[in-house]
This record gives structure tokens, C-alpha cells and sequence, in this order.
């Protein structure tokens, strides 16, 4: 019989994995505890979160078997929330920086991600970066229709002043 502060765990770990857009598990060993405070830090500013659990609770809570394969060892996992890139990016900048992480699985939309695969997630561009690129095309039309329309009156000058600096 599982102890109850087992069972609210698998809980808690259930209720994260239905917030979260998308999930990564990450063997931590080696890391030093500043080192862990660093990357935390850095994913709960990109709007995910970081929590340490028992391997067998984790494996619990994604459903049994799923990424039983990647459960050996001290592993973390990783949610993040905002979009299903954001925290990834940063673990995966931390991972580059410091070589210590070992990014295993990945879990998102019922789906297990390999490592590969996290790492793609992690390469897309995320909510901001979109936002931005959508504000830009959607500027760029505009911004165009502006110049043709200046285009007559700027070559109209340019044109005058031609004349005038041939004429002196």
C-alpha cells in the first residue's frame, strides 16, 4: 500500500502534467546546488517549473511504463507552462553552458519525446518570439503601402534637384 504523502505526490505530479504544455525528464547528477538554484531560477523566468521526484512516482503519475526507460538514476523533471518551449530553451541553454544535464525524455500531448526530439521542441521559436514575427508581417504591408505612396513625391524632388544642380 503506496503511504499517503506518496499518493499526493502522484497527485500533484498529475495535476502539473495536465497544466503543462510540455515535459522533459533530466538526469541532474552532477550538478551542484548552485548550479540547480541557477537553472530553476532560469525556468521559472520562462514560466516553467523544475521539481525533483521519486523515479517510480514520476513514472506513476505519466502513466506506468511510458518513460520507465529514462527512470534510472536522479532525475528532475521539467514543466513548461506558458508555451511548450520556453522552459525547454532555457534548459537546453544551461545544458550548453555548463555540460551537466543529461536531457533524456520528453512528454507532450499524450506523446514521449526522445531526447532528439526535446532538443527540435526546444529550437522552435517560442509564444514571444511568434507574437513578434506575426506583428512584423502583419506591419510589413503597410509599412510598403506608405513608401509607394511616398515613392511620387520623393521622386518628384529628386528630380527638381537634379535639374537644379545641372542648371547651375
Amino acid at each position: 500500500m503506496p503511504s499517503q504523502k506518496n499518493q499526493k505526490q502522484v497527485e500533484i505530479l498529475k495535476q502539473k502534467l495536465e497544466k503543462a504544455q510540455s515535459v522533459a525528464i533530466v538526469d541532474y547528477s552532477g550538478t551542484t546546488v548552485n548550479d540547480q538554484v541557477k537553472l530553476r531560477s532560469a525556468i521559472t523566468e520562462a514560466g516553467g517549473e523544475m521539481l525533483v521526484a521519486k523515479n517510480t512516482l514520476i513514472d506513476i503519475a505519466i502513466g506506468k511504463g511510458k518513460v520507465s526507460e529514462s527512470l534510472e538514476g536522479m532525475n528532475a523533471i521539467v514543466f513548461s507552462y506558458n508555451d511548450a518551449v520556453s522552459a525547454l530553451k532555457k534548459l537546453f541553454d544551461f545544458h550548453k553552458e555548463e555540460k551537466k544535464l543529461t536531457i533524456k525524455q520528453g512528454y507532450m500531448d499524450e506523446k514521449v519525446l526522445s531526447s532528439a526530439e526535446v532538443e527540435a521542441l526546444s529550437k522552435l521559436p517560442g509564444k514571444e518570439e511568434l507574437i513578434g514575427m506575426l506583428l512584423n508581417r502583419l506591419q510589413a504591408p503597410a509599412t510598403g503601402l506608405v513608401n509607394v505612396l511616398k515613392a511620387g513625391q520623393r521622386d518628384l524632388v529628386y528630380a527638381l534637384k537634379a535639374i537644379a544642380e545641372k542648371g547651375a
